[in-house]
């Protein structure tokens, strides 16, 4: 099996008021991000506050009011981390993908974030982004597909180039398009709407990668 590379090393969100240095300080950070994620699923994006957020984690409202000035940094700084988490996990399913599959690249790539989507406390809500605060993250979905882009190419052993990065960029946005349609309303999302993606995403890949 090959081995993935390092991932890289991540980078705090601007939102964030200050980066913890401390392991202590970064085991608290972690647990108001997962607090973050369980409150979402709960209420919603609207309806967070940093106070519920603060009570989920067992920690003063000061400590969350230290790394963030309000909810909408906060939830910002749990996109980021997603966005982290999504690129190591791709990266991982790759490694098992023989050298050179696209197909199989591809799809790993989309498994994971089906995968996310079903079993990630709060990612349904705020993936990558926050869609009621679009300022928040901007372009998002531009920083995915730099991602999956980065990982395809040497999956592949290709530069990464113009048209590889417009094809991967597109495919993110077609494809969450249609994935959006497919969660609407079912928590597992539907089936049929998932094997459209799939089939959308390999017919427009081909016209690269083929």
């Amino acid at each position: 099996m090959r081995q993935p590379k390092p991932p890289r090393e991540p980078k705090a969100p601007a939102s964030m008021r200050r980066v913890p240095v401390q392991e202590r300080s970064a085991e608290r950070l972690a647990r108001i991000l997962d607090a973050c994620a369980a409150v979402l699923d709960e209420v919603g994006y609207e309806n967070l506050t940093t106070r519920a957020v603060a009570l989920r984690a067992g920690v003063p409202i000061g400590s969350v009011y230290r790394f963030f000035g309000n909810k909408r940094a906060l939830a910002d700084a749990l996109a980021h981390r997603n966005l982290d988490r999504y690129a190591e996990r791709v990266a991982a399913r790759m490694a098992d993908v023989a050298r050179g599959d696209w197909r199989g690249a591809v799809d790993a790539a989309f498994d994971e974030y089906l995968a996310m989507m079903r079993t990630v406390p709060g990612f349904g809500l705020v993936d990558f982004g926050i869609p009621s605060a679009p300022d928040a993250m901007p372009d998002a979905n531009e920083q995915v597909a730099e991602r999956v882009a980065a990982l395809l190419a040497d999956h592949l052993d290709r530069p990464l180039e113009g048209r590889l990065r417009r094809t991967v960029a597109v495919g993110v946005e077609a494809v969450d398009a249609v994935l959006q349609l497919a969660f609407r309303g079912r928590p597992g999302g539907d089936p049929h709407l998932v094997e459209e993606a799939r089939t959308l995403l390999h017919a427009y890949f081909a016209r690269t990668l083929d």
